[in-house]
């Protein structure tokens, strides 16, 4: 048994107050490793532990004063669990998979893309000493474009190796699992009988299989993880299964109406780091304004053909082809051809050269919880309205799942963000670099308009394009947009190229 010590505090500090332990008793632990935190008046302190182990025991609480040389706890050396069983008779099983020291797997960053050099570690769903089940999620790594899932290789006692936030690349070993299956079982057995009390640990242990977005719809909106029902990989429970679950809840919600005490317990402010996504969302947008010459041209759009033609096919196009008949796949078609006119607005470009596109993948912007996101639909060109739609609706479901995958996100020549469905009257969209163009959709409102001498009430939606005037030219932006909104309002012709 090895005590933990309250270090020397510093000349003329004679005492200090237990900030945090970051270990509970039974849970196994390495030599050096920070057990607990020290706050003086004038520093704080780490104490590590002294050997590799088993906490066996806490003796001094969160909060606690102590002076140079307290014993703190205690340290079972040799990771031998039975050293836990006095401060838990009820349940020596229970500490046994903490202090297996058989073989061991390790977890490993699995490779995140081309391109992508490195991520950051989010928030551990499991913590060093737990028991883990083969291919549960442990862990997200945010990359700067996507968010990649890390398994369990095998059953067994996790020990994590790299904390939440840090960096990490391709190959880097980041915990491991000791290949403890078999004791692993009895102490899930024994785990309940060890901790009636807590009415709690059911809802923290069903959920923990979840990943952070997920977890973070359940506990903000009180749902039971066990009803939820999963559609993701490898049996994964979604964020837009949570989602749906919040609808399905919806009738019980007027219950909790009652109180009316906001900001009774929440901070004034409150600082929170910003995930790689967001900082590359922001490093980007930034870098594309101070790149691109960028100006915004305006028209406006009736809907009424459009609209109408959708109505009236709208179910037998359903029937025909298993999706829905949306504006997106006509403002795709309106794009591509517009863009074979006006070829400036599918070029980039690269020093002193222009890059003229032959080829007409349309970027199309869906907002997710982690931040905006640009899937990729290739060979738009080659698409009918039915395949635009199939398509878009999977890169939309992929990106609020956080499924895409690195090429879907490569490669646009041109992108299309709809405004509109978030209540959007206009914008003017930032360009999606090295992009020259970006269409900006809005919403469609009924406004009287002046119709062959008559006023009349039309559904109107404003267009927005922004354009690189490097390479644009205000005459060809105009034009292009002026063509989009003449297929538009006449979708036969674009339906047969005229």
């Amino acid at each position: 048994m090895a005590d933990i010590l309250t270090p020397a505090l510093g000349e003329s500090v004679s005492e200090a107050s237990i900030a945090k332990w970051t270990k509970k008793v039974g849970d196994s632990v390495k030599k050096d490793e920070v057990l607990v935190e020290l706050e003086t008046d004038k520093v704080s302190l780490e104490v590590v532990a002294p050997a590799d182990g088993v906490l066996a025991a806490i003796n001094a609480a969160e909060g606690d004063t102590v002076v140079p040389g307290t014993v703190l706890g205690s340290v079972s050396e040799g990771a031998s669990a039975p050293a836990a069983a006095p401060a838990a008779a009820a349940a020596p099983a229970a500490a046994a998979p903490a202090a297996s020291g058989g073989a061991s797997v390790e977890i490993a960053v699995p490779t995140m893309g081309e391109s992508v050099a490195e991520g950051s570690i989010g928030t551990w769903l499991k913590k060093s000493g737990d028991t883990v089940a083969k291919d549960e999620l442990l862990v997200e790594i945010e990359t700067d474009k996507v968010a990649v899932e890390v398994s369990a290789p095998a059953a067994g006692v996790l020990t994590i190796a790299a904390d939440n936030g840090s960096t990490v690349t391709p190959g880097q070993v980041i915990g491991s699992i000791s290949a403890s299956g078999a004791a692993a079982a009895p102490a899930a057995a024994a785990a309940p009988a060890a901790a009636p009390a807590n009415t709690g640990s059911a809802q923290v242990s069903a959920s923990a299989h979840l990943s952070p977005a997920v977890q973070r719809v359940v506990s903000e909106n009180n749902i039971n993880p066990a009803s939820l029902s999963a559609s993701g990989p490898k049996g994964n429970i979604t964020k837009a299964d949570a989602i749906a679950a919040i609808g399905a809840a919806a009738p019980a919600a007027p219950k909790a109406a009652a109180p009316a005490a906001p900001r009774a317990d929440q901070p004034r402010e409150e600082r929170v780091k910003m995930t790689r996504l967001r900082q590359t969302i922001a490093r980007r947008l930034k870098e594309s304004q101070n790149t691109a010459a960028q100006l915004t041209t305006f028209n406006e759009v009736d809907m009424t053909n459009v609209m109408a033609l959708r109505a009236q096919y709208k179910e037998v196009f359903e029937k025909r082809h298993g999706v829905k008949l949306g504006f997106m796949s006509f403002f795709t078609k309106a794009v591509v051809q517009a863009l074979h006119e006006i070829p400036a607005v599918n070029a980039e470009i690269d020093g002193t050269d222009i890059i003229y596109k032959n080829h007409y993948d349309i970027g199309v912007a869906v907002g997710t919880d982690k931040g905006l996101v640009v899937p990729v639909l290739r060979d738009a060109d080659t698409l009918s309205l039915a395949g635009i739609e199939k398509g878009i609706g999977a890169l939309g479901k992929a990106a609020r799942d956080g499924a895409l995958t690195m090429d879907q996100m490569q490669g646009g020549t041109f992108t299309i963000t709809n405004g509109g469905t978030y209540g959007s009257l206009m914008s003017t969209p930032i360009l999606n670099a090295p992009q020259s163009g970006i269409l900006g959709m809005h919403n469609i409102v009924q406004r009287p308009m002046a119709i062959n001498g008559e006023v009349k009430i039309r559904p109107m939606m404003y267009l927005a394009l922004s354009y690189d005037h490097r390479i644009v030219d205000g005459k060809e932006a105009v034009t292009f947009l002026v063509r989009i909104k003449e297929l538009l309002e006449d979708p036969a012709r674009a339906l047969l190229d005229l």
